[in-house]
């Protein structure tokens, strides 16, 4: 059946028409977008990528993928750094493959479609895909929408280990300095990054941190501004009530000191504008001194530094100001449109339940043992075709992922000592993670109001940072957001749904 681009009333019409149509003929034959001959099943799916170029059709795991699992795979792979337009726009048009990555949940437009019918709701199935099952409570918990229904996939992730400053150790051992725990400790470091030629190359071209900031949120300096707030997210509670952390003083004083360092000429100049590509190449040229990723992430700038520096080394922090984030357990969510039809819907659950496996999470991230991995007291080693052939974690691992507590522990071709180092960190950091509180509670407003609302107080942070603006106008514009009306029937809703959260718990 050849799809056409339509608006998202007329999907919906489809779909009634599509459930008349495979009741009438029966399961199992092709109007189902089963092959009733057993051949291969024709899956489409939407992912982003995280390597220098995507996997390709032809690429030799994705035909083993194909193999074992009797499929046709055809994957669009968007660039991270456009991928939530697209999201938006593939929404929007109807065009929906069958497997599509959302990254954000959450977002108006994702809330409206579940309302609307729009994907499958995946809850009363899941009992039956055992790998899926293996995924932590978290994971599925923290995506169930304002219904307490799953109507999608997790890309699942650790709990612990996710985005957190790392900075280069060995500028540290240069600098004669200690492994920063406070921000103010923090500040010495970047100053030091970038004034006292930390590479010793007698040249003045080093930056203490690389990040930018979106257009709705704080980006890689989330971080930072969590240090001070003390608080994964939005909303931090506060006497047994959920408050916006944009009304607390710890964010005026995340701001000055973003500022103080932005004025200084420590942290990235074009952060407005930056690109998260920007910000690898700057690390991996050995420019900054320290950015916000994953704990296994710090491997790839580090891996990038040895092949000229030997003493290379990007160490994840534990803590900042005694505090970390804990994450919700996923990175967005696979969904499955309604014009996909149950027997389809059954055999793509069974695609996703074999990438949860130890086979099929193995084979996405790492390959084939022997041609693009060897192995060594558990550790997986990368060979040179595993780079020819695009095989990593970042690729195929984006759709196929197999649960494993230290999965941002490890990434290809990392030494036994790195990794061992950062399955410490994880459960140094599992001991004071803190997680963010409000993650999957429904406000309606929210939808309606809260994108629009999230954008006009990162504007003005971005101001104040740049110098546009002074730290007064912060100040001005807290009293107003105080009397917000919208914020404050978000902060409302947001309180009936935790207050309801808390008492079914």
């Amino acid at each position: 059946m050849k799809r056409r681009r339509t608006g998202l009333k007329t999907v919906l019409a489809a779909v009634a028409a599509l459930s008349l149509l495979t009741t009438a003929c029966g399961g199992g034959n092709s109007a189902s977008g089963v092959p009733d001959d057993g051949g291969p099943m024709p899956v489409s799916i939407m992912s982003m990528y995280f390597t220098p170029e995507p996997p390709g059709a032809d690429n030799v795991v994705v035909q083993e993928i194909e193999k074992r699992t009797n499929t046709d795979l055809n994957i669009t792979w968007v660039s991270p750094n456009s991928y939530g337009d697209k999201v938006n726009v593939t929404l929007a048009s109807g065009d929906i493959p069958d497997l599509m990555l959302v990254n954000d949940p959450f977002s108006a437009q994702v809330r409206t479609m579940v309302q609307q019918g729009a994907f499958w709701d995946l809850t009363p199935y899941l009992d039956d895909y055992p790998n899926l099952k293996k995924f932590p409570e978290e994971s599925w918990i923290n995506t169930k929408q304002a219904d307490g229904k799953n109507y999608g996939i997790p890309r699942v992730r650790p709990v612990e280990g996710g985005p957190f400053l790392f900075l280069r150790k060995d500028w540290l051992d240069n600098l004669k300095l200690e492994v920063p725990k406070t921000t103010d400790e923090l500040y010495e470091v970047f100053r030091a990054f970038t004034k006292d030629d930390p590479d010793g190359n007698g040249q003045d071209d080093t930056i203490g941190f690389t990040g930018l900031v979106n257009q709705d949120n704080m980006g890689g300096y989330g971080a930072i501004v969590s240090a001070f707030t003390q608080t994964t997210g939005d909303w931090k509670e506060v006497d047994g009530k959920l408050v916006n952390v944009n009304l607390l003083p710890e964010m005026r004083e995340a701001l000055e000191w973003i500022n103080k360092a932005y004025t200084e000429g420590l942290i990235s100049e074009d952060l407005a504008v930056l690109k998260e590509s920007q910000t690898k190449d700057q690390l991996n040229a050995g420019r900054a001194g320290a950015a916000v990723n994953t704990v296994e992430a710090a491997w790839e700038p580090t891996e990038a530094q040895l092949k000229t520096n030997p003493d290379a080394d990007f160490l994840p922090l534990v803590s900042l100001n005694g505090w970390n984030n804990r994450d919700g357990g996923f990175f967005g969510m696979f969904v499955i449109p309604k014009t996909v039809s149950e027997e389809k819907m059954k055999k793509l659950l069974e695609l996703m339940d074999y990438g949860a496996s130890e086979e099929g999470g193995t084979l996405a991230s790492y390959g084939l043992e022997g041609v693009h991995y060897t192995e060594e007291n558990g550790i997986k080693m990368a060979t040179e075709k595993a780079k020819t052939d695009i095989v990593a974690s970042q690729a195929l691992g984006q759709i196929f992922m197999s649960y494993d507590k230290y999965m941002r522990a490890y990434r290809s071709g990392m030494p036994n000592e790195i990794f061992e180092r950062n399955k410490k960190i994880i459960d140094e950091r599992a001991e004071s993670s803190v997680p963010d509180k409000a993650i999957g509670l429904y406000s309606e407003t929210g939808v309606s109001a809260g994108p629009e609302l999230s954008k006009d107080i990162q504007d003005i942070k971005t101001k104040i940072i740049l110098g546009k603006q002074p730290l007064s106008a912060w100040d001005a514009y807290v009293e107003k957001l105080k009397a917000n009306p919208d914020l404050q029937k978000i902060t409302e809703e947001l309180n009936e749904a935790y207050k309801q959260r808390q008492s079914a718990s």
